[in-house]
């Protein structure tokens, strides 16, 4: 076997080190990469974390509900909500909330329920507004989600229960999560992505609250439309 010649010695050495320097630079950025997905892992399990007494009241109640209906499925689940919520004498409303068009994202409509929480003590006796989501995971799931994303979106309640306040911190941190899972796997990002898109559903200002006056037990079948109000009054 033949020595290695000086010139052809150089040239491993030089091969050797571009190596290990394209090395370090790939870990570097995946070492990056997973102290940001961290760092957004912990933020929103903190937000999560903390729960008024008011949200563990009605979390409370609508694990209740649904205990004692297992195996039935209300027609319109919200509305069958807010009925109970109001025969257990809670301020309650479904929302209908719409937006209009724009130069960002196309104009689009939701549902959700919203809950006032009166103490006279707190806040000057000015209400808080609980929204309540059946299904809120849903609204952050995207196709083909990149690891960390999907580890995001199992934190979510598939249920949520919260202030506005709360909400916005969970669209802020998983609005550029879904934007950058999307563009790790080749995916177009849609404008309805957008974290003014996503709080349009539940803070958006065109919105109305219905509230109903259950006829029955259950307060599906017979109900009947009581009538229509702004909502969202407390958030402009």
């Amino acid at each position: 076997m033949g020595s290695i010649g000086e010139d052809e010695l150089d040239q491993m050495v030089k091969d050797y080190i571009e190596s290990a320097g394209s090395s370090s630079s790939s870990f570097s950025v995946s070492s990056s990469k997973h102290s940001l997905h961290q760092s957004t892992y912990l933020s929103l399990q903190e937000v999560l974390g903390k729960r008024t007494d008011d949200e563990v009241e009605i979390c409370a109640k609508i694990s209740m509900y649904l205990d004692k209906n297992i195996g039935e499925s209300p027609r319109n689940q919200k509305k069958w909500l807010v009925m109970k919520l109001k025969m257990d004498g809670y301020d309650a409303s479904l929302c209908k909330s719409t937006w209009d068009s724009t130069c960002s994202f196309s104009q689009g409509n939701y549902e959700y329920v919203e809950v006032l929480m009166r103490d006279k003590k707190l806040n000057g006796g000015v209400p808080t507004r609980l929204i309540v989501d059946m299904d809120f995971r849903s609204q952050f799931e995207v196709a083909r989600p990149t690891r960390a994303y999907k580890e995001l979106i199992d934190a979510l309640p598939s249920i949520f229960v919260g202030t506005e306040k709360k909400l916005k911190e969970i669209v802020s941190l998983l609005c550029p999560a879904c934007r950058k899972s999307l563009k790790e796997t080749g995916l177009h990002i849609p404008p309805w992505r957008s974290a003014s898109y996503m709080q349009s559903k539940w803070l958006s200002t065109n919105c109305k609250k219905v509230t109903f006056s259950p006829n029955n037990e259950l307060g599906v079948d017979q109900s009947e439309e009581k009538g229509t109000s702004t909502c969202c009054p407390f958030i402009f």
